[in-house]
């Protein structure tokens, strides 16, 4: 079946390519096993000066990579070259930083010497999504390379070419044939490649459907798995927050990359002192917003991705208004003209008074679409804070020190940011709990997620 990479803001088909054959993908596995022998025996200095070459090539083609992105899924070209950068950092990162994340620990023990080693696992079947093409696979790639393992992409159908550009950068950089390939295949093969015995174990990043299919297939497999899955993050606002910074957070953190990010605020808790002053605000900030041709570096929000992400959201809206909630700007399709008439624009939207049984109170929006919600104190915002299934970031503006730990205590997801907006960071551990996902990308945590955490013990 071909894979066809389409402008979301025009509709055009950009490129097609042909999944791989049977025997094109045996061809990709086979490489994989046999370069992973020589990958897990390269030292620290070899992968890093390695890896040192890739953030040099994101960094100098990075406006190149950008255009890409902004092609395939409608990112807003500026947000698309920091993607870039950013994934630069993480590689540099963990260039300078895998030796000492996985250094042997000694253990005091009644052995005369005992020690924890981090041995890489083998080959790792990474499934990433469309929303950040080139973040989502590097913030992977990096550790899992650099503590000595090679890996698989099933990128998102929709950025294909993403996905040929990635594996171009590692080849680039000299990192061994089979180090990093792209399966440009449909979903419908992963199982089986998931199931390969020469597959040591998988990460993905996704919907909770995706996650559930793919622990589900591990499980029987018995190997080890990383999910980081959906959110519906809150972002409260306490009345002795500083007002004006809260407010422009909380305009960037709904509708950063389109709306379409897990970690992306979707509902906002504000406490009933400064609701009716921050919902006029906001509403006025989010009609500001300027839809249009993600290209240009003018334009504030570009389209959703596919046609199909559109109909879901706005199903989602139809749903929770048709179940009283109020719409105070947006909740529709934008019709724009021209080369854009057939692009997937959404109107940046804002409702209120959301019913508790509506998609808008209980799951996830993917788009620029912000729930508003009044709260008469601390226990009610961490409350309702808490009341999904979902727990993977949360942003609380407070400066109240009370208010501060009791959100740092009793907020249930894997990251708290006081007076800030959620974002992922090389340095810090990065994932979620409930159905949010399990295990942790980033930091130290991340490299170790791929490895044998082996204990040795020696008379």
């Amino acid at each position: 079946m071909p894979i066809s990479s389409i402008n979301p803001a025009t509709g055009e088909v950009l490129k097609t390519f042909d999944s791989l054959t049977e025997q094109q993908l045996e061809e990709k596995l086979a490489r994989a096993t046999q370069t992973f022998r020589q990958q897990r025996r390269t030292s620290f200095a070899e992968r890093a000066e390695r890896m040192m070459r890739a953030a040099e090539i994101l960094e100098a083609e990075k406006k190149t990579f950008a255009r890409t992105m902004t092609l395939e899924m409608g990112k807003p070209i500026n947000a698309a070259v920091q993607e870039a950068e950013k994934c630069a950092w993480v590689c540099r990162y963990y260039a300078e930083n895998a030796e000492r994340h996985l250094a042997d620990e000694l253990v005091e023990s009644n052995a005369s010497k005992s020690f924890v080693r981090y041995q890489p696992l083998g080959v790792v079947l990474a499934v990433m999504p469309w929303n950040f093409p080139f973040w989502q696979v590097f913030r992977f790639a990096a550790p899992a390379l650099m503590a000595g393992n090679v890996g698989l992409l099933k990128h998102a159908s929709n950025v294909p070419q993403c996905a040929l550009a990635i594996e171009d950068i590692f080849r680039r950089a000299e990192f061994p044939e089979g180090v990093f390939q792209t399966l440009l295949v449909g979903s419908e093969v992963v199982q089986a490649v998931l199931e390969d015995p020469r597959v040591a174990a998988a990460t993905l990043t996704g919907s909770e459907p995706a996650g559930r299919s793919v622990a589900s297939i591990a499980g029987r497999e018995i190997k080890k798995t990383v999910l980081e899955l959906g959110g519906s993050d809150p972002f409260i606002v306490m009345p002795s927050a500083s007002f004006d910074d809260a407010l422009g957070t909380a305009v960037k953190a709904r509708t950063i990359n389109n709306g379409q990010s897990c970690i992306a605020a979707k509902r906002f808790i504000v406490h009933e002192a400064i609701y009716d002053r921050f919902e006029k605000d906001f509403v006025a900030a989010m009609k500001k917003l300027r839809l249009g041709d993600p290209i240009d570096e003018s334009t504030d929000i570009g389209p959703l991705a596919t046609e199909e992400i559109l109909k879901d959201l706005q199903e989602q809206v139809n749903v929770s208004v048709a179940g009283g909630a109020k719409i105070l700007t947006g909740g529709q399709r934008a019709a724009l003209t021209g080369a854009l008439e057939r692009g997937n624009f959404y109107e940046p939207t804002v409702l209120a008074d959301i019913p508790k049984d509506s998609p808008a109170y209980r799951d996830e929006l993917f788009g620029p679409v912000a729930s508003l919600f009044r709260v008469n104190n601390i226990d009610e915002a961490i409350e309702l804070a808490n009341a999904t299934t979902f727990g993977l970031g949360s942003s609380a503006w407070t400066n109240d020190d009370i208010e501060r730990e009791r959100f740092i205590d009793e907020l249930e997801t894997g990251s708290v940011f006081i007076n800030g907006m959620v974002a992922s960071d090389p340095r810090l551990p990065f994932g979620g709990v409930k159905h949010s996902g399990y295990g942790r990308e980033l930091s130290y945590f991340g490299i170790r997620e791929f490895t044998n955490i082996k204990s040795i013990w020696m008379k």
